[in-house]
């Protein structure tokens, strides 16, 4: 049993049903009012604006999020800042998770095993060069400790399921180990297996080769070789026998203990529940900043940006083919030699699910690009224009295409466009696609879709909570970062 000796959060965001209830009534009747008002005020900006195709979700509440423990979650931010979890000692969880890149990397496609620094600015160590750039984009982490994201990953490979022995179905299918609080916590076990992002690869240290041979669970696997290397160290040791009443000593750690901490500090860190359009929902007389209102109405009319980014986090955490540009290195086992990257139906096996990835929350979008599955597009307002017409756009990513420009890669010498530069795999990313009708909007609009898209940035979550810690338990340089 794991030790829970009071919420993080205490009790100040705690209402009755009633008073929920009420307070929507009111926020219907103000709406009513401000949708006036702000039709004429913007009555000049863009013309009149549309009404509402969808409701506006409910405001965030306490119970949507999983409970944490202050403690718990200090441990937990000390594991994920040290570089004691990779294969080589030299890259943490904030490698490619740091705050001050909205808790992504910064860069399309970002450089594990084998890179140096922090950021658009990490490179490849020239005397251990990355075999290849990690496949997809480094995703955010806000609000990932809240109990409706039952899926994770790009392509939904781990995902909540009662009828898995751990709960979980993931790729170790019924290898997954028990004792795992929340899919957050499964999420965590999976990085440290990857040869590009954390394990390294060949026989270059004992988790690599355990990673090479299969070995992952049980005495001698990976996940019992980096369990060990954290009981080793006094400070964790005793840290984890304060936190959990099932572990008296140091020999006792597994690895699903480490996760657990690592989900419970990511889960406080990065909950983000205080944006302008958080405090609007709230309190519909507090006003949206200028642009805004504007974007709302279109996101949740017009423009159908509701039909899927639903829900109190802007997510129907469904998959969709939306035709979005692939490139870098795929996703291909070692035995297959293509740069494509099917998406969901590499986990379904469906081919009806080829080239579909999960709807990703909008909280502070704004800050995590570049966006897309595989980093495609730097400036947002590019991206939306995309999005909207996803079938003519895949081929403005054709060789020599002009929109390969905002792409933000860290130098490699690798081929990043082979399969935009093959009309085949083109035409077939083309066809998957579920939009078949593009959605209409001049730049004046798409603008304001971006102005409420910052509406949605959460000053508190974007900072932390906690921040970086000075120094981790193992001596190690913080975050692995390097020079």
């Amino acid at each position: 049993m794991t030790c829970r000796k009071s919420n993080f959060y205490g009790n100040c965001e705690q209402a009755s049903e009633q008073m929920h209830g009420l307070v929507r009534l009111m926020k219907l009747g103000i709406e009513e009012l401000m949708t006036g008002l702000w039709a004429i005020t913007f009555l000049f900006a863009i013309g009149p604006v549309a009404s509402l195709a969808d409701p506006l979700p409910d405001p965030v509440t306490e119970n949507m999020f999983i409970p944490v423990v202050k403690d718990e979650a200090i441990l937990g931010q000390l594991l994920f800042y040290d570089p004691i979890l990779s294969g080589n000692r030299n890259i943490a969880c904030a490698t490619c998770h740091h705050p001050d890149f909205a808790t992504s990397d910064g860069v399309s496609l970002g450089l594990g095993e084998g890179g140096i620094g922090v950021g658009p600015k990490r490179r490849g160590d020239a005397k251990n060069m990355p075999v290849q750039r990690v496949p997809r984009n480094s995703p955010a982490l806000f609000n990932l400790g809240a109990n409706q994201f039952t899926v994770l990953f790009h392509d939904g490979r781990i995902e909540v399921s009662s009828y898995m022995p751990s709960g979980f179905r993931t790729p170790m299918d019924d290898d997954m180990l028990d004792g795992f609080d929340s899919i957050l916590s499964a999420q965590t076990m999976f990085p440290v297996l990857s040869p590009d992002e954390m394990a390294g690869h060949d026989a270059e240290n004992d988790v690599a080769k355990a990673v090479r041979q299969g070995l992952i669970t049980g005495n001698g696997g990976a996940w019992d070789l980096l369990a060990k290397r954290v009981a080793a160290i006094p400070e964790y040791a005793q840290r984890l026998k304060a936190v959990y009443d099932h572990i008296d000593a140091a020999n006792q750690i597994r690895f699903t203990d480490i996760s657990n901490a690592i989900a419970k500090f990511i889960a406080q860190e990065w909950r983000s529940d205080t944006s302008p359009f958080d405090a609007y929902l709230r309190d519909p007389s507090v006003l949206l900043p200028p642009g805004a209102e504007a974007g709302m109405n279109l996101f949740y009319g017009k423009a159908k940006c509701s039909a899927c980014h639903s829900g109190a986090f802007q997510t129907d955490h469904k998959f969709y083919a939306m035709a979005a540009p692939q490139l870098g290195p795929g996703k291909a086992a070692t035995f297959e030699n293509h740069a494509k990257d099917t998406g969901r139906m590499r986990v379904t096996g469906d081919s009806a699910d080829a080239y579909a990835f999960r709807t990703p929350s909008l909280r502070n979008v704004m800050q995590t690009g570049p966006w897309g599955h595989a980093g495609s597009h730097s400036e947002m307002m590019g991206f939306l224009a995309d999005h909207l017409d996803p079938s003519a756009a895949i081929e403005r990513f054709a060789n020599q295409g002009t929109e390969r420009s905002g792409v933000l890669l860290p130098p490699l010498d690798v081929d990043d466009w082979r399969e935009m530069d093959d009309p085949i795999a083109r035409a077939n990313i083309r066809k998957a696609t579920v939009v078949k009708v593009p959605v209409a909007l001049d730049n004046a609009e798409i603008a304001s879709l971006v102005s409420f898209l910052r509406s949605l940035d959460d000053p508190q979550a974007l900072s932390g909570r906690m921040g970086i810690p000075p120094t981790v338990p193992s001596g190690l340089s913080v975050g692995g970062f390097g020079d």
